[in-house]
């Protein structure tokens, strides 16, 4: 080993030794913050979740601030006592609050991308926050594990079986696409026309891009989906970790970890428990259990129809975005120097 890599690896291992404290530290913060931001919600009775309506009283505000609490209670153990196994516990169960908390937040950016306003600023706000405290909770949660070493892997396809799941995903979505393509293109499907659902996008305060973008036969939310599809074969493919040749200064270059582990997490955590939610809601209107309203479509069983066209694609999507990114984070983690061939 030369003194350049005896020193870089002095320097890791003493960057890593500080990691656990640093990231608790910045978790207490976010936890102070989240717990504030809910407190002054709750005392201003604003309506952090958006119900089509005017701001109102809301108990969700008191929710926030005593996860918030929670998560400054256990983040401050850590940094007072060091992760201990009962910390470890209030940790998750915080990230597991905050991550529900997040919920829907993937809407809130496709929304913004569009060039739409959020429905409620303060719901916005508090899912974005609560999506970076998850993960931060997370993090402190897994702090005490050691990183398997330095190396970099060599980028490598997904198994067998989660490429399947990445079939299932991309073919769910097959119908989705099609769908809002026939609408866009002034097709009629589940008995309404484009040119009606283009009226209702009006009248609902749709974005000039969006409505541009339908004018042009391009549906954005068909868009959307095949950027996710894209999202879903990098994380199972070898060139989901370098930069392919069409990306011009940037090929040949390592894919940061990060993004798109990032976006993947965001899409799984909001399309896979929307999706199966709405899965079963509809086998219940299926059923006849409950009552399927109609909305904008001229009967509740093409409501119907089309829900289980949308519902489906979301949650066999976001199952396989999942397990996907799961497969990327562990073929991309850090590997022992003494597992790489160095032939």
């Amino acid at each position: 080993m030369t003194s350049a890599e005896r020193m870089m690896k002095a320097l890791w291992s003493a960057c890593w030794q500080r990691w656990p404290r640093r990231v608790a530290w910045a978790t207490m913060l976010w936890a102070v913050l989240y717990a504030g931001f809910g407190l002054v919600c709750a005392l201003r009775g604003t309506s952090l979740p958006y119900h089509g309506g005017g701001s109102g009283t809301s108990g969700l505000g008191w929710a926030v601030m005593a996860v918030g609490a929670l998560a400054t209670l256990a983040s401050g153990g850590v940094v007072r006592y060091g992760l201990k196994p009962g910390l470890r516990v209030l940790l998750w169960v915080a990230c597991g609050l905050a991550g529900i908390t997040a919920f829907s937040l993937l809407m809130d950016v496709i929304t913004l991308m569009l060039g739409q306003g959020v429905d409620s600023r303060a719901s916005a706000a508090n899912k974005a926050l609560a999506a970076v405290g998850a993960v931060l909770l997370a993090a402190t949660a897994r702090s005490d594990r050691r990183s398997a070493g330095t190396a970099v892997r060599a980028p490598s396809a997904a198994p067998q079986l989660v490429q399947l799941a990445a079939w299932a995903g991309t073919l769910t979505f097959l119908p989705y696409a099609a769908m809002k393509l026939v609408w866009a293109s002034g097709g009629t499907f589940a008995g309404i026309t484009g040119e009606e659902l283009l009226a209702v996008s009006e009248r609902n305060g749709a974005s000039g891009i969006f409505l541009t973008l339908e004018s042009w036969g391009l549906d954005p939310t068909a868009l959307l989906a095949a950027l996710g599809i894209f999202l879903l074969w990098g994380l199972v493919r070898p060139w989901g970790q370098i930069f392919p040749r069409w990306t011009l200064l940037l090929r040949g270059r390592r894919v940061p970890r990060w993004l798109p582990l990032a976006a993947a997490l965001l899409g799984a955590a909001t399309l896979a428990p929307y999706g199966v939610v709405g899965v079963g809601y509809l086998a219940l209107a299926t059923a006849d259990v409950v009552t399927m309203r109609r909305g904008d479509f001229h009967s509740s069983g093409d409501a119907l129809l089309v829900g289980w066209i949308g519902m489906v694609a979301f949650a066999v999507y976001g199952i396989a975005l999942s397990i996907a990114a799961r497969s990327y984070w562990v073929r991309t983690r850090p590997a022992c120097p003494m597992s790489v061939n160095t032939e």
